[in-house]
C-alpha cells in the first residue's frame, strides 16, 4: 500500500529538512581531482608492494590501502560538509589566500619534480628505495595540492564574513580556517601515511638501525650488570657464562618502529580531532616499540643466560616477537582510551 503524497503546507518537508536530507553535490572539478589522485596513489601503492613482499620490516605495508580507503570513507561526510561550507563561502583575507597559494603552487612543482625524478629512476634502474623514496614523497605533494587547489570557493559576496571570523583567529591562525586548506587537512592521513610504508633511503635506514641497536645492545648489558650477572659487550655480542649471543640487525627494533608509527597514525587520525593529541599518540607509539622492543632483548637474554644461547632460536625467539607485538597494539588502545576520558566528570561537583 503506497503512502499518499503530502497536500498541505504542513504536510510538506521544510526547506531546512530538505537541505539535510539531500547534501549538496561534491562538484565535479575535486571528484576530477580525487580521481586523479587515486591514480597517483594506485600506482605508488604498485612501486612499494615490492618492498612489502621483500623487506619484513614494511610488510604492514599491505594494510595500508585498506586502512587509507578506510579513513576517506569514515571521512566522507564531514570531507562533503566542508566542501559545502566552502562553496557558501567567500574568499579568505588577501594575505591568506597568498600565503596558501604560493605553498600549495610550490609543493604542486616540487612533487612533480619529485615523481618524475622517481619515474625515471624507476624506468632505468628499476626497483630501488631512492625511486620509491622520491615517488612517494613526490605523490604527498601532488594529491595535497590537487585536492587544495579544486575546491570550490563562493563569490566574494559572502567574503566579508569570512575574513571578519579569520579575524578572530588571531593573524597567523588565519590560515587554518581557509576553506580549502580545512577541506585538505582532512586528507592528511590518507596521503602522508604512504611516507610511512616507503622504505627509507638505505644510507638513512641503516644509520637508524645501528643507533637503535647499540642503545638495546648497551641497555640489556647495563641491567644485566646491575642486577648482579656478568655479562661482557662486545660490539653487537654479548658474551654470557654458557656462550655468545650476538644481537642481529632485525633486533633493533626498526621493524616494530615502522609498524607502530603506522598504528599510532591511524588510531590518531580515527579516534582524535585534537592536534596534541595526535601528535601524543604518534610520540608513544614510538615509546611503546622501543621499549617493548628493549623487553623483548632482556627476555630473550636473561633465557639464553639460563638455558644456553641456543634455547632462545625458534619457537621462543617467534613467540616473543609476537608477545611484543601483541602487547604494545594493546598498550596503543589504552591509551587512545585514556586520552578520550573526559576526565571534567571525575572532577564534576555530585548533583543532589
Amino acid at each position: 500500500m503506497e503512502k499518499p503524497t503530502p497536500t498541505t503546507p504542513a504536510e510538506m518537508p521544510s526547506p531546512a529538512a530538505a537541505a539535510v536530507a539531500a547534501p549538496a553535490p561534491v562538484a565535479g572539478s575535486f571528484v576530477a581531482a580525487l580521481a586523479l589522485s587515486g591514480g597517483f596513489v594506485a600506482f605508488v601503492a604498485w612501486d612499494q608492494s615490492h618492498w612489502w613482499q621483500r623487506k619484513e620490516d614494511y610488510t604492514f605495508g599491505w594494510l595500508v590501502p585498506v586502512f587509507t580507503a578506510y579513513a576517506v570513507y569514515d571521512r566522507w561526510p564531514q570531507i562533503r560538509a566542508r566542501l559545502a561550507e566552502a562553496a557558501e563561502s567567500g574568499p579568505a583575507a588577501a594575505w591568506v589566500r597568498w600565503t596558501l597559494n604560493v605553498a600549495a603552487t610550490l609543493g604542486l612543482v616540487c612533487g612533480a619534480l619529485f615523481f618524475l625524478l622517481g619515474a625515471f629512476y624507476r624506468a632505468g634502474a628499476g626497483t630501488s628505495q631512492p625511486g620509491t623514496f622520491a615517488l612517494t614523497s613526490g605523490m604527498v605533494a601532488i594529491v595535497l595540492s590537487l585536492l587544495f587547489f579544486n575546491v570550490s570557493i563562493g563569490d566574494a559576496a559572502a567574503g566579508n564574513a569570512v575574513t571578519r571570523d579569520e579575524s578572530a583567529h588571531g593573524g597567523f591562525l588565519g590560515l587554518f580556517a581557509e576553506p580549502r586548506f580545512r577541506v585538505a587537512a582532512l586528507f592528511v592521513f590518507p596521503v602522508c601515511v604512504w611516507l610511512i610504508s616507503a622504505p627509507l633511503v638505505s644510507a638513512i635506514e641503516s644509520q637508524v638501525s645501528l643507533f637503535l641497536l647499540r642503545k638495546v645492545v648497551t641497555v640489556v648489558a647495563f641491567v644485566f650488570d646491575v642486577l648482579g650477572y656478568p655479562v661482557e659487550q662486545q660490539g653487537n655480542v654479548l658474551m654470557l657464562p654458557k656462550g655468545p649471543v650476538g644481537v642481529a640487525e632485525a633486533c633493533s627494533g626498526i621493524r616494530s618502529l615502522t609498524a607502530c608509527l603506522f598504528a599510532g597514525s591511524f588510531l590518531g587520525a580515527m579516534f582524535f580531532d585534537r592536534l596534541w593529541k595526535k601528535v601524543f599518540l604518534v610520540a608513544a607509539s614510538m615509546g611503546f616499540a622501543f621499549v617493548m622492543n628493549l623487553a623483548r632483548s632482556l627476555f630473550l637474554t636473561a633465557w639464553a643466560y639460563a638455558y644456553g644461547p641456543e634455547a632462545i632460536n625458534g619457537f621462543v625467539h617467534d613467540t616473543a616477537g609476537y608477545a611484543v607485538l601483541g602487547v604494545t597494539c594493546l598498550g596503543l588502545l589504552a591509551l587512545v582510551w585514556l586520552l578520550n576520558l573526559k576526565l571534567e566528570k571525575f572532577f564534576a561537583p555530585p548533583t543532589e
